[in-house]
């Protein structure tokens, strides 16, 4: 394995400094039929947390991150870089349109 040119290593350093976390809370919820036949839903939180830099896309980091508890602080060990997936822009997503018999 080589390894980087020093100009390289603090190029980087420098473009993660640039770089900032970014916490959203999405829910996922399930909905039950009381016994009144009218429904009702449960829903719970999802924490996700993004990296986000200039000129490039979001990375989701949720699995790398460390949140302490006490304080809520959220910390991403510099080793987790190395093991991103490379993002995509939003315009280069290809969806595909679903039908209720493909869930």
């Amino acid at each position: 394995m080589t390894q980087p040119h020093p100009r390289d290593v603090r190029s980087q350093r420098e473009g993660q400094a640039k770089c900032r976390l970014a916490e959203i809370v999405q829910y996922q919820c399930e909905q039950e039929l009381t016994r009144a036949g009218t429904p009702q839903y449960h829903c719970w939180p999802i924490t996700r947390i993004f990296r986000i830099c200039g000129g490039r896309p979001a990375v989701e980091m949720t699995r790398f991150a460390h949140v302490d508890v006490d304080t809520g602080e959220v910390s991403v060990p510099p080793e987790a870089s190395q093991v991103l997936p490379k993002g995509k822009p939003w315009r280069d997503i290809v969806r595909y349109e679903t039908t209720p018999d493909d869930a």
